[in-house]
């Protein structure tokens, strides 16, 4: 988490929402990702996204089983989405998303019975430092 935490902070600096992600792979970092909507101009560049592309890429393949991504904020829908069709076998995340989490806040795909593939789900991990960046990034734009 310590690793989706410093590209949280590279979005800060970057103008963005400070949201980073990690993909983890035998013990190895395989992908990185930083929200980069206003950077690339892309409503689809979302941290979790990011990562599991360059994850994709680093490993050959599209199917990511055995692979655990960090995030430092409960993904959305569009990114709970991602991690099942890429097969991922763990969400791990600092801080829930009333507004948007789909891992278990407002809706829960990761585990839901209904698709072809459920993910194990930890939340929780460094909330406070994953929670303050948010924060003193929303308290700087008001």
């Amino acid at each position: 988490m310590a690793e989706a935490l410093a590209e949280a902070r590279r979005a800060a600096a970057e103008g963005e929402v400070p949201i980073g992600a990690v993909v983890v792979f035998d013990g190895r970092v395989v992908g990185r990702g930083r929200n980069a909507r206003e950077r690339l101009g892309d409503p689809t560049a979302h941290a979790e996204i990011l990562a599991l592309q360059e994850a994709a890429r680093a490993l050959g393949r599209w199917r990511l089983t055995g692979a655990v991504i960090y995030a430092t904020l409960e993904p959305c829908p569009m990114c709970a989405g991602a991690l099942v069709n890429a097969r991922i076998d763990r969400l791990v995340y600092g801080v829930p998303d009333p507004k948007a989490g789909a891992a278990g806040t407002l809706f829960d795909i990761p585990r839901d019975a209904r698709l072809n593939h459920r993910l194990e789900v930890t939340s929780g991990v460094l909330a406070q430092e994953c929670g303050e960046i948010l924060k003193e990034f929303f308290r700087g734009k008001r």
